[in-house]
């Protein structure tokens, strides 16, 4: 059964190999199955005010957040929100010496975590886009970064078959 398995997970995993246009975000379904909790991680990211701010309140509360692109109104995180209204505008929030991994991250909270490709990130990051894809497509999984067909099957992205690679 477990042979069964394994090869069904080498299959899928193997089928796609992302592409510098292929679409990541965070997946916070990682961070529940590696027993982690974002919300630590996340406190560790605020600024000195709002860890202060934040030290007694509860962790998971949420607040009404209004997308500046669409006017679309969407429950976020209290936390998140300190976090892309003020302490991401901080300028060492992101930085040339913050790494690949954490400066993508911390790029999907500003950005409410609306899927990127590489190609988009490297103009934020100003990092070449190849080096943004080696790093977030390899066989670890950092901070729950992955390709969004990885976590949501259902959706349509560009990748090109592994075979074609």
């Amino acid at each position: 059964m477990w042979e069964t398995c394994i090869s069904v997970w080498r299959k899928t995993v193997s089928l796609l190999k992302p592409t510098i246009q292929t679409p990541f975000h965070i997946d916070f379904a990682w961070w529940e199955q590696n027993d982690r909790d974002w919300h630590v991680f996340l406190r560790s990211l605020l600024c000195p005010e709002h860890q202060q701010t934040f030290n007694d309140m509860e962790v998971d509360s949420l607040i009404d957040w209004i997308d500046p692109i669409t006017a679309e109104v969407k429950p976020v995180d209290g936390i998140q929100h300190a976090l892309m209204s003020h302490c991401a505008q901080q300028p060492d929030f992101v930085n040339a010496h913050t790494s690949v991994v954490e400066a993508a991250f911390r790029i999907f909270l500003v950005n409410g975590n609306q899927p990127m490709s590489p190609v988009d990130m490297s103009k934020s990051l100003n990092r070449p886009a190849e080096t943004i894809l080696r790093t977030l497509s390899g066989a670890r999984i950092y901070r729950g970064l992955r390709p969004v067909s990885a976590s949501r099957p259902e959706e349509t992205v560009d990748v090109v078959p592994a075979a074609e690679a």
